[in-house]
């Protein structure tokens, strides 16, 4: 009698499982441990939140409360500059006395905003050429890094689908600094900066990061070669991508048994001339157009559930061959597990 009842509670226990079990086309991500390290903060954008339509607790906030701690330098290279809170936090800061300086791309400096910075004294410079200065960093005391996908526009803060990760560390920061100087007070952009990222790998509180600059930088090689030696996963998020050879790596590893997947911008993935959403789709690949409510404008790669792949860079040619552009690849669990989060959320809402 008494084996009857384990056994009519085992069966009782497997069916209430089974039906918490979700759908095949649903995807959970394993429970990440939170990043709770002092040298790094990750940051999403949440576009359909009440807050977002109120311009209210966008990640601008956490960068505008940094830049007010601000005691000698905020250097920042941006393509599009005009949210309020990050206006007032670098006008506040100069007013102080701490050097501000600003690399904006040409196309974006008549922004009301902008032209604010620049009546106040600050100085501002545009790149004044043909391909983007497409950066998006921020440099607080050459000390700590804020990059991403996201502008520091109202779009990308509040509209748009974005990450921001915010880096201290004062080798990480002087390797942009010095991509910064070199816009700044070099006048060098695109293929005329020149290869000289004085610490292109590092070790953060013990976590291995790599640091790349576009176009000098071959970046496009780089991320072929993490994407061929991934063993089990690669999860991306992609604005932009039209690069064939990333695709066609893609692809091998996923005839090898490796699980690959993603997330476009639907704007992008049907407009874009070369695009690789259908050819991937076609060949069988789990990839699927994102439903938002503006830009799906993340350019994230999650490989193995241990490497990710941020920054400014679209895979693209533009990207690879002619705009300014930084991409940072860190070895940690943790932020992949925050990363995949972040894409089980897209791409459960996505088509």
């Amino acid at each position: 009698m008494l084996n009857l009842k384990r056994l009519l509670s085992a069966m009782i226990l497997l069916a209430l499982i089974s039906a918490c079990i979700p759908p095949a086309t649903t995807l959970i991500p394993d429970t990440p441990s939170p990043v709770a390290e002092d040298w790094l903060s990750v940051y999403f954008t949440v576009p359909q939140s009440s807050q977002a339509g109120r311009y209210h607790g966008g990640p601008d906030e956490a960068l505008a409360a940094a830049i007010d701690q601000a005691r000698v330098s905020v250097d920042m290279a941006i393509y599009n500059f005009n949210l309020w809170s990050l206006r007032d936090a670098l006008l506040n800061a100069y007013q102080r006395g701490v050097q501000v300086r600003l690399v904006v791309e040409s196309d974006n400096l008549d922004e009301v905003e902008v032209q604010e910075l620049i009546d106040a004294g600050i100085p501002v410079l545009g790149d004044r050429r043909e391909s983007l200065m497409h950066h998006k960093f921020a440099i607080i005391d050459r000390q700590e890094v804020w990059t991403g996908s996201m502008n520091f526009s109202v779009g990308g803060a509040y509209k748009d689908t974005n990450n921001l990760i915010r880096l201290q560390d004062a080798r990480l920061a002087e390797n942009y600094q010095v991509e910064f100087d070199e816009m700044f007070e070099d006048d060098l952009f695109g293929s005329a900066s020149p290869t000289n990222t004085p610490y292109p790998e590092l070790t953060i509180a013990g976590k291995r990061v790599e640091v790349y600059f576009s176009p000098d930088d071959d970046v496009l090689n780089r991320l072929v070669e993490l994407v061929s030696d991934a063993d089990q996963e690669v999860r991306f998020l992609a604005y932009s991508f039209t690069a064939d050879r990333l695709a066609e790596a893609m692809l091998l590893r996923a005839q090898a048994g490796v699980q690959i997947s993603g997330v476009f911008d639907e704007t992008q993935a049907r407009s874009n001339t070369g695009g690789e959403f259908e050819r991937l789709k076609s060949a069988g690949l789990d990839v699927r157009l994102a439903d938002t409510p503006n830009l799906m404008h993340h350019k994230v790669l999650v490989i193995d559930r241990q490497i990710v792949v941020v920054g400014s860079y679209n895979y693209t040619r533009s990207a690879e061959e002619f705009n300014d552009e930084n991409v940072l690849i860190i070895y940690d669990a943790a932020l992949a597990g925050q990363f995949l989060q972040e894409y089980a959320t897209l791409y459960n809402a996505a088509e």
